[in-house]
């Protein structure tokens, strides 16, 4: 295991972060050990983790596994989404974020977060708000380092912009998805964290599992992320991905390689991708996610598997800029 530092942090992370979405729910409280012992005994220091998580068991299972060691990992939590039918158990106000901190630390059974990840951006708070009592955690050691997950470019320039301004610390870890069926990330995201210094951790590098080689137009495995989860289905129900995955199963066999390792080695191999997030129900699914480090991404064998799917239009959509028929550049 190789270790980059994540943005200007000056922390070092493992190239691979695992995602502790299924502990509790498709991986239980045993599996969920598993799992994590063998995320420990490949080298992986970087655990990913929110307060929805199945509605915080993440979270509780995740803090007794790391008892004994939490000093030499790097966790992440996340608030946002609603904790309960409370309607002010939601959104990125002080209150709810003040609620969700100190209910995050209790569940994790640790005094501080490394990162913590607002999960979305809030429509109805002012994000100077937001900011104030996300500096305000940091002050208080509660909190390390700051993070956005699901936040569009310009959002995460406008909240660094306030945060420079008034002297408090700014996101230092975006959490975009990226993936080779959803690759807007590339347009302005990945290019803005690249010039601001920004740590990137992605999710859903296989897309869900769609890329894992189970799905296609008329086949479909008995379980997965994609058959069992409403929100997954709705995100993936595009009969355009679906080619996508056929054409990079064929590929990923063709080359010698499972698609899981694959598909994660093309995502981590974007220069402003810090390490992607993986993630399974158990630990065969994991191997082979580890796997993905043994795989040498060269320029060619990415672009290889990025022309199966569509690249996404540059921001100012002068397409032609990228060809010989523009006005010229620098």
């Amino acid at each position: 295991m190789k270790y980059k530092t994540l943005g200007k942090t000056g922390i070092e992370v493992s190239e691979l972060c695992l995602g502790t979405m299924s502990f509790g729910g498709q991986a239980d409280e045993k599996e969920s050990a598993k799992i994590y012992k063998l995320c420990i005994d490949s080298g992986i220091n970087f655990f990913d983790c929110a307060n929805v998580y199945e509605k915080g068991k993440s979270e509780i299972i995740l803090g007794k596994l790391i008892r004994g060691n939490r000093n030499d990992l790097v966790i992440t939590s996340k608030a946002y989404f609603p904790t309960s039918d409370n309607v002010n158990s939601r959104g990125g106000t002080r209150k709810h974020i003040m609620t969700a901190i100190n209910e995050s630390l209790k569940r994790l059974n640790t005094d501080y977060i490394d990162i913590y990840f607002l999960h979305r951006f809030d429509d109805l708070t002012p994000i100077e708000e937001t900011l104030r009592v996300l500096e305000d955690l940091v002050r208080s050691g509660k909190v390390l380092y700051l993070g956005a997950s699901n936040f569009a470019a310009w959002q995460i320039t406008k909240a660094i912009g306030i945060s420079e301004k008034n002297c408090w610390n700014r996101f230092e870890c975006i959490q975009p998805m990226y993936n080779l069926v959803k690759r807007q990330a590339e347009v302005e995201i990945l290019p803005m964290a690249i010039s601001e210094k920004i740590g990137v951790i992605n999710y859903s590098p296989t897309g869900g599992g769609l890329l894992s080689g189970k799905y296609g137009k008329a086949r479909k495995p008995k379980k997965g992320r994609l058959i069992e989860n409403k929100m997954y289905e709705a995100r993936y129900n595009d009969s355009k991905m679906f080619d996508v995955a056929k054409k990079f199963a064929v590929l990923s066999k063709k080359l010698g390689y499972s698609p899981i390792s694959l598909a994660i080695a093309w995502a981590r191999s974007h220069p402003a991708i810090t390490c992607p997030i993986i993630g399974g129900r158990n630990t065969q699914q994991l191997k082979d996610s580890i796997n993905s480090l043994k795989i040498n991404m060269t320029s060619e064998l990415r672009q290889q598997i990025s022309n199966l799917s569509t690249e996404p239009s540059i921001a100012t959509d002068r397409n032609e800029e990228s060809t010989k028929h523009n006005y010229g550049q620098r």
